[in-house]
């Protein structure tokens, strides 16, 4: 019998100070109020995203939220408004507004969706003010950023989880499953990515439904006003975590395993600026940019237990969406990219791939058995519903969440630590150790619980 995240708690959260993040006070609470309060620092397309899976909840109450753009907050206020919920407090005070937010004792948590170079400064003060803390990817942009979170969480007790969607994906549970079942054997190697076109996105200016142009910056619209700037200033693995994150829970890094070490190259870089000459001419400003990001990507990490992982970030050329997970062992091997699957001895026809859809139907995992339904219309085919129900579960619980300070900082770390590398032209670099050691003692228990 699997040991369910309860009895999981009762035996560990006592051990270890500072690896457990648990609040104070929770072997005593006496709230009375079932209802998690909720603070929203950014509403843009993602955090209304959230936001609309927060009103839709009987067990949760949008305090306030607070975003810099009027259009934005008029988008939220008309989602409020459809969900016939009591409409929150207002904030916009410029940037620094959110602090505002942050001053509401009776906001229990706080849901940050903002660009990225925003994300630390944000999860620190909400952390510093006594609040759960649930952040957008990614969390910390520097080696420094990293540890100033964990830091921060270890001292204030308060969670930080990283809302990383992709681990609740339906086909990447039912592989967990498996792996946990002992389908695939020793696991030997791992891939993963970020592998979608995002030129429409980089480069926005409002029209056409949000998409298109060659428009980024201030003249742009939603993440085309922020994201793009990184494509022309940094070279690296810019989003590592819808990869990692899900591969990461196969092979127990942080609870049992870690990643030592790490060594990235990137392409040239032609797509973003061949974008801009096909939607706009040679003589658009835009087309004399010098974009820095290689237009892929690769970065090889190496584990405690001697596994392998390889991950790819191609986000500036033409191609179908794909995450390429491909998860290998001593028994067989599984990839999302042709849905298939081979397993020696059990699969059809020796050496031939076959279709994996009966596999994953016969290891669904009990969180979507169970919770399917209530997922059924939520973003991404579902996972944002899981992956905000995690945060908002734990929350109520005053427990921890299931994905924490250590796998939001260790995920993030990679963009930092690819820079580096490619930087220094291919160089392997050290990885940090944000467990200090504990990453020895430390269970898996993610999902194992039927509830988040």
């Amino acid at each position: 019998m699997k040991p369910s995240r309860r009895s999981f708690l009762k035996t560990t959260a006592m051990a270890g100070a500072g690896i457990s993040i648990i609040p104070s006070g929770v072997l005593f609470s006496k709230d009375k109020d079932p209802k998690v309060k909720l603070g929203f620092i950014g509403v843009g397309l993602r955090g209304q995203s959230h936001l609309e899976l927060a009103l839709r909840r009987s067990d949760t109450e949008v305090v306030a939220i607070c975003d810099v753009q009027q259009r934005m907050i008029d988008m939220s206020k008309e989602l409020v408004k459809k969900s016939g919920k009591p409409m929150p407090q207002i904030i916009m005070d410029g940037p620094y507004g959110y602090k505002k937010l942050l001053e509401n004792k009776d906001i229990d948590a706080v849901v940050i969706a903002t660009p990225w170079e925003w994300h630390t400064v944000m999860c620190l003060d909400s952390m510093n003010a006594g609040k759960y803390t649930a952040c957008e990817v990614i969390t910390g942009m520097t080696v420094e950023e990293c540890w100033q979170l964990v830091h921060t969480s270890e001292r204030t007790r308060k969670p930080l989880m990283m809302l990383e969607n992709v681990c609740y994906r339906r086909d990447v549970m039912a592989v967990l499953n498996m792996v946990r079942q002992n389908v695939f054997g020793e696991i030997i190697h791992l891939q993963g990515g970020y592998q979608h076109d995002l030129r429409e996105v980089k480069f926005n200016d409002g029209n056409k439904a949000y998409g298109g142009g060659a428009e980024f910056g201030e003249k742009a619209f939603s993440e085309a006003q922020w994201r793009t700037l990184h494509s022309v200033n940094r070279n690296g693995d810019l989003y590592p975590t819808h990869g990692i994150g899900p591969i990461a829970s196969m092979i127990n890094i942080n609870r049992g395993n870690r990643f030592t070490e790490l060594v990235s190259f990137s392409t040239k870089a032609r797509g973003l600026h061949n974008y801009v000459v096909k939607t706009a001419g040679e003589d658009h400003p835009n087309a004399k940019v010098n974009f820095k990001l290689g237009d892929i990507v690769t970065t090889m990490i190496k584990c405690a237990n001697e596994e392998t992982i390889l991950l790819q970030h191609d986000t500036n050329l033409p191609r179908p969406y794909s995450l390429g997970f491909r998860v290998q062992g001593t028994k067989g091997i599984w990839m999302d990219v042709n849905k298939s699957i081979y397993v020696e001895g059990e699969s059809k026809e020796a050496h031939r791939w076959e279709d994996a859809k009966a596999w994953l139907d016969k290891y669904d995992h009990p969180l979507w058995k169970k919770y399917g339904n209530d997922a059924a219309g939520a973003g991404h085919g579902g996972m944002d519903w899981f992956v905000l129900n995690a945060f908002v579960e734990a929350v109520k619980r005053k427990a921890p969440t299931p994905q924490d300070v250590y796998d939001a900082v260790t995920w993030s770390v990679i963009t930092p630590l690819s820079e580096t590398s490619i930087r220094l032209g291919g160089e392997t670099v050290d990885f940090p150790d944000f467990t200090q050691g504990q990453w020895m003692y430390r269970k898996n228990d993610f999902a194992l619980d039927d509830t988040y």
